[in-house]
């Protein structure tokens, strides 16, 4: 039954009204953001491994903030580096990708493992155009990201607070902490119409 309830629900989504120039600032012209997706593409999307001075050397050329003895492993994907800051003693890991829509900071002596997903971009599901809806990332001093994690828009992760394999963080996790963060679950109807499909 439910299904064929759902099979009448009409979608209200209208992405043909999104504006992708509205709720993004890129902070460069667009020529630089062209030319640093070449140099990301040759430096650091490559699986060959550069040395991570020189990595880090090209990042502050465009803009970034980087402190001393930085490890930046092969196919690291930064999508603003010109809105990103890393402290001393940093190590990333294979395949991390950076979605910097907003700043992100990393402390010092933090560990961002293989495959972690720093997502500063999202879309405002509420609103049938879909527009950002994007937030700055701060991992404070010390802390651990675990591999294939998720850190979602608007999050800061405490002082040396591990966050465990595969966790998904959509809010702030306090200082000196052990979090495993697991929430798929439903919540709510996204589109209120005459049909309610949540029975």
């Amino acid at each position: 039954m439910r299904a064929m309830v759902e099979k009448h629900f009409i979608s209200q989504v209208k992405l043909k009204e999104f504006n992708p120039s509205v709720g993004l600032d890129r902070g460069v012209a667009k020529w630089k953001e062209g030319f640093w997706y070449v140099v990301k593409i040759v430096f650091f999307l490559s699986a060959l491994p550069y040395p991570h001075h020189l990595k880090a050397s090209i990042l502050r050329l465009f803009g970034a903030h980087v402190g001393s003895r930085v490890v930046i492993k092969p196919r690291v994907n930064i999508h603003f580096p010109w809105k990103l800051e890393i402290g001393d003693d940093v190590w990333i890991g294979e395949e991390a990708f950076i979605l910097n829509f907003e700043p992100v900071r990393i402390g010092s002596n933090v560990c961002i493992s293989q495959r972690a997903f720093l997502c500063g971009g999202n879309h405002d599901f509420r609103v049938p155009s879909m527009p950002y809806r994007n937030g700055p990332i701060t991992l404070q001093d010390g802390c651990w990201i675990g591999a294939g994690c998720f850190i979602g828009p608007g999050v800061t992760v405490g002082t040396d607070t591990v966050v465990t394999v595969g966790s998904i963080v959509t809010s702030d996790l306090g200082a000196n902490r052990i979090c495993r963060v697991h929430p798929p679950a439903f919540e709510k109807i996204r589109w209120r119409s005459e049909i309610d499909i949540s029975k």
